[in-house]
């Protein structure tokens, strides 16, 4: 059986969204949210971790191309994310909660096809928020 590695890469993003239920008011919206809520938006420095998984390529070493992998995640993501207002201007957000836990789903939905393309599979997205705030998602599981 062949040996399975798991490869991360790590990219930077910036970006503002608003937690917000249309239905709710003002102060609903504040008691779910607090300062997330805010109407005029907020913003976060966002860390991300794409970790994929497969076996090395016997000739290069490689499970996958590091380069690839930075400029799918380039393209797919972070060319729409960074410097964005993730509720107005990010296509595959539109119409979700953009939430880090929604963010990150939507982020997997975003490369996984690309990743198996390559013959390995997406294991991980990890989103860190905050120092404190961390999503880490599996896929379907």
């Amino acid at each position: 059986m062949a040996n399975t590695v798991y490869l991360t890469r790590r990219e930077r993003f910036n970006a503002a969204h608003k937690l917000w239920v249309p239905a709710w008011d003002d102060k609903k919206n504040y008691e779910v949210f607090g300062k997330c809520s805010n109407p005029n938006w907020h913003g976060h420095n966002y860390d991300l971790f794409v970790t994929v998984k497969g076996a090395p390529d016997p000739v290069t070493g490689f499970c996958m191309d590091l380069k690839f992998l930075s400029d799918l995640v380039g393209d797919k993501v972070i060319s729409k994310m960074d410097h964005k207002n993730l509720d107005m201007d990010v296509d595959f957000m539109k119409g979700k909660m953009s939430s880090a836990e929604n963010i990150a789903i939507s982020i997997w939905e975003q490369l996984e096809e690309s990743v198996v393309a390559q013959g390995c599979r997406l294991h991980s997205v990890k989103l860190y928020e905050t120092e404190n705030n961390i999503v880490e998602y599996f896929g379907g599981e």
